[in-house]
């Protein structure tokens, strides 16, 4: 299986058997870093990190070159330029990424209206009814990675297969500038083979749990009885894992997603043990995440934080609403019980606060009372005073103070809408 670095990369001939195909994952190679070439083509072929420079900065993203030191995203810069010392530091410039990115979604929605984008720099498009106008899936793509190099300059992988699932395996093993085909028929063949870390859902700890017994590869997971499947992962885990490793996902390409959770996190320049910050700094978090919801007209019926350690031990916690909210104070309060059941052993290098299972809000209908009514008068004044003056300009009193900011990085920032 092909590395993050670029080695061992499969792809396909031209001509390659595309029977049975129809979904596209196009994802944009070392997208930042290759911008960021853009910008200064002296950059070309050297050793990039794209990250903030201050001394906890992480990375962003790096060039293959710098890859192939073992660099890699979220890493600490410091880390990276100890394993690559020759490499450049670039700072991130957000606005010329979403402009980049703006153009590549473009052209994907020249070739299909099944956009189904992912993040800034990826997208699934579903070109089974783009036939008869371009010609077969294989062509598609083909024709699609030189129009994206001709008129961005950047270079993109992609992956053809019957499902979404096996088309961004494919992506990846033919990263980076490489195009892989897997044919319906051939998708079984081309699992087999796999890592089960390849599979879609499969973590850290699932694999160890499936290696544990002896299951290390696709094809062992073919061989294994679903019982054994679940007791390893649980029930739910267990049946999607035995179906996607047969190929099986029934997923569409949607092109009107919904975020699924609204998250903010803060990494701090200097590691934290008082519980006062931390808890205040939770608040902030809470506040940011209920305007988000708000601005978009949504509410969560899950609050989760996320807490990492000096150590980089990273956990997590989450609880179910009585009803859902989008008010900052009551996710904040959440937030506040969640921690409270964290073990604070270690100084605190990162917190966030994370809003999931939304859904459309309903905090317009008339109800007899609500509990939560002063809170939402006080953030609807707040909202209407950052959309005048700006986000920073009310806050709550015990938020005033010195910035804490580690100037932090948007890990998966959405890319922009295209018309």
């Amino acid at each position: 299986m092909g590395r993050g670095d670029g080695s061992g990369r499969l792809t396909s001939p031209e001509g390659a058997d595309d029977a049975g195909t129809g979904i596209l994952h196009v994802d944009m190679d070392a997208f930042y870093a290759s911008v960021a070439v853009l910008d200064d083509p002296s950059l070309k072929g050297k050793p990039i990190i794209v990250g903030a420079p201050e001394a906890r900065g992480v990375v962003s993203s790096a060039s293959y070159e710098a890859r192939r030191f073992g660099v890699r995203s979220a890493m600490p810069v410091a880390q990276a330029l100890r394993l690559c010392p020759t490499a450049i530091v670039v700072s991130p410039d957000f606005s010329r990424f979403l402009e980049e990115s703006a153009k590549v979604m473009a052209l994907f929605h020249d070739v299909t209206p099944n956009v189904e984008p992912l993040s800034i720099d990826e997208a699934f498009l579903d070109v089974r009814g783009a036939r008869r106008l371009w010609g077969s899936p294989g062509v598609i793509a083909r024709a699609l990675k030189e129009r994206v190099l001709d008129d961005t300059g950047l270079t993109c992988s992609i992956g053809v297969a019957a499902t979404k699932h096996v088309a961004k395996i494919a992506s990846t093993l033919s990263k980076p500038d490489g195009l892989l085909i897997v044919p319906e028929a051939g998708t079984e063949a081309f699992l087999r083979p796999l890592s089960v870390r390849a599979l879609w859902g499969i973590g850290p700890k699932a694999a160890e749990s499936l290696e544990g017994r002896g299951i290390h590869t696709v094809a062992d997971v073919l061989d294994t009885p679903s019982a054994v499947l679940e007791r390893s992962l649980g029930p739910a885990m267990g049946d999607r894992i035995w179906h996607l490793a047969r190929g099986i996902d029934q997923r569409q390409v949607e092109t009107h997603r919904v975020d699924k959770s609204v998250g903010h996190e803060e990494t701090f320049l200097q590691d934290i043990s008082d519980d006062g910050v931390l808890r205040s700094e939770l608040r902030r978090l809470a506040d940011k995440v209920g305007a988000r919801l708000r601005r978009h007209g949504w509410e969560a019926s899950t609050i989760a934080i996320k807490v990492r350690y000096a150590d980089f031990t990273t956990i997590s916690r989450s609880q179910t609403l009585p009803e859902p909210t989008s008010v900052g104070q009551r996710i904040g309060d959440a937030a506040h019980d969640l921690f409270a059941t964290v073990d604070r052993r270690l100084p605190v290098r990162l917190v966030g606060v994370r809003a999931e299972k939304l859904r459309p809000s309903e905090s317009a209908v008339m109800t007899l009372w609500d509990d939560d009514e002063d809170w939402r008068r006080i953030e609807d004044a707040l909202d209407g005073a950052a959309a005048r003056f700006g986000g920073g300009a009310v806050t709550r009193a015990t938020l005033l103070g010195k910035p804490r900011s580690g100037g932090t990085l948007p890990s998966n920032p959405r890319p922009p809408v295209v018309d």
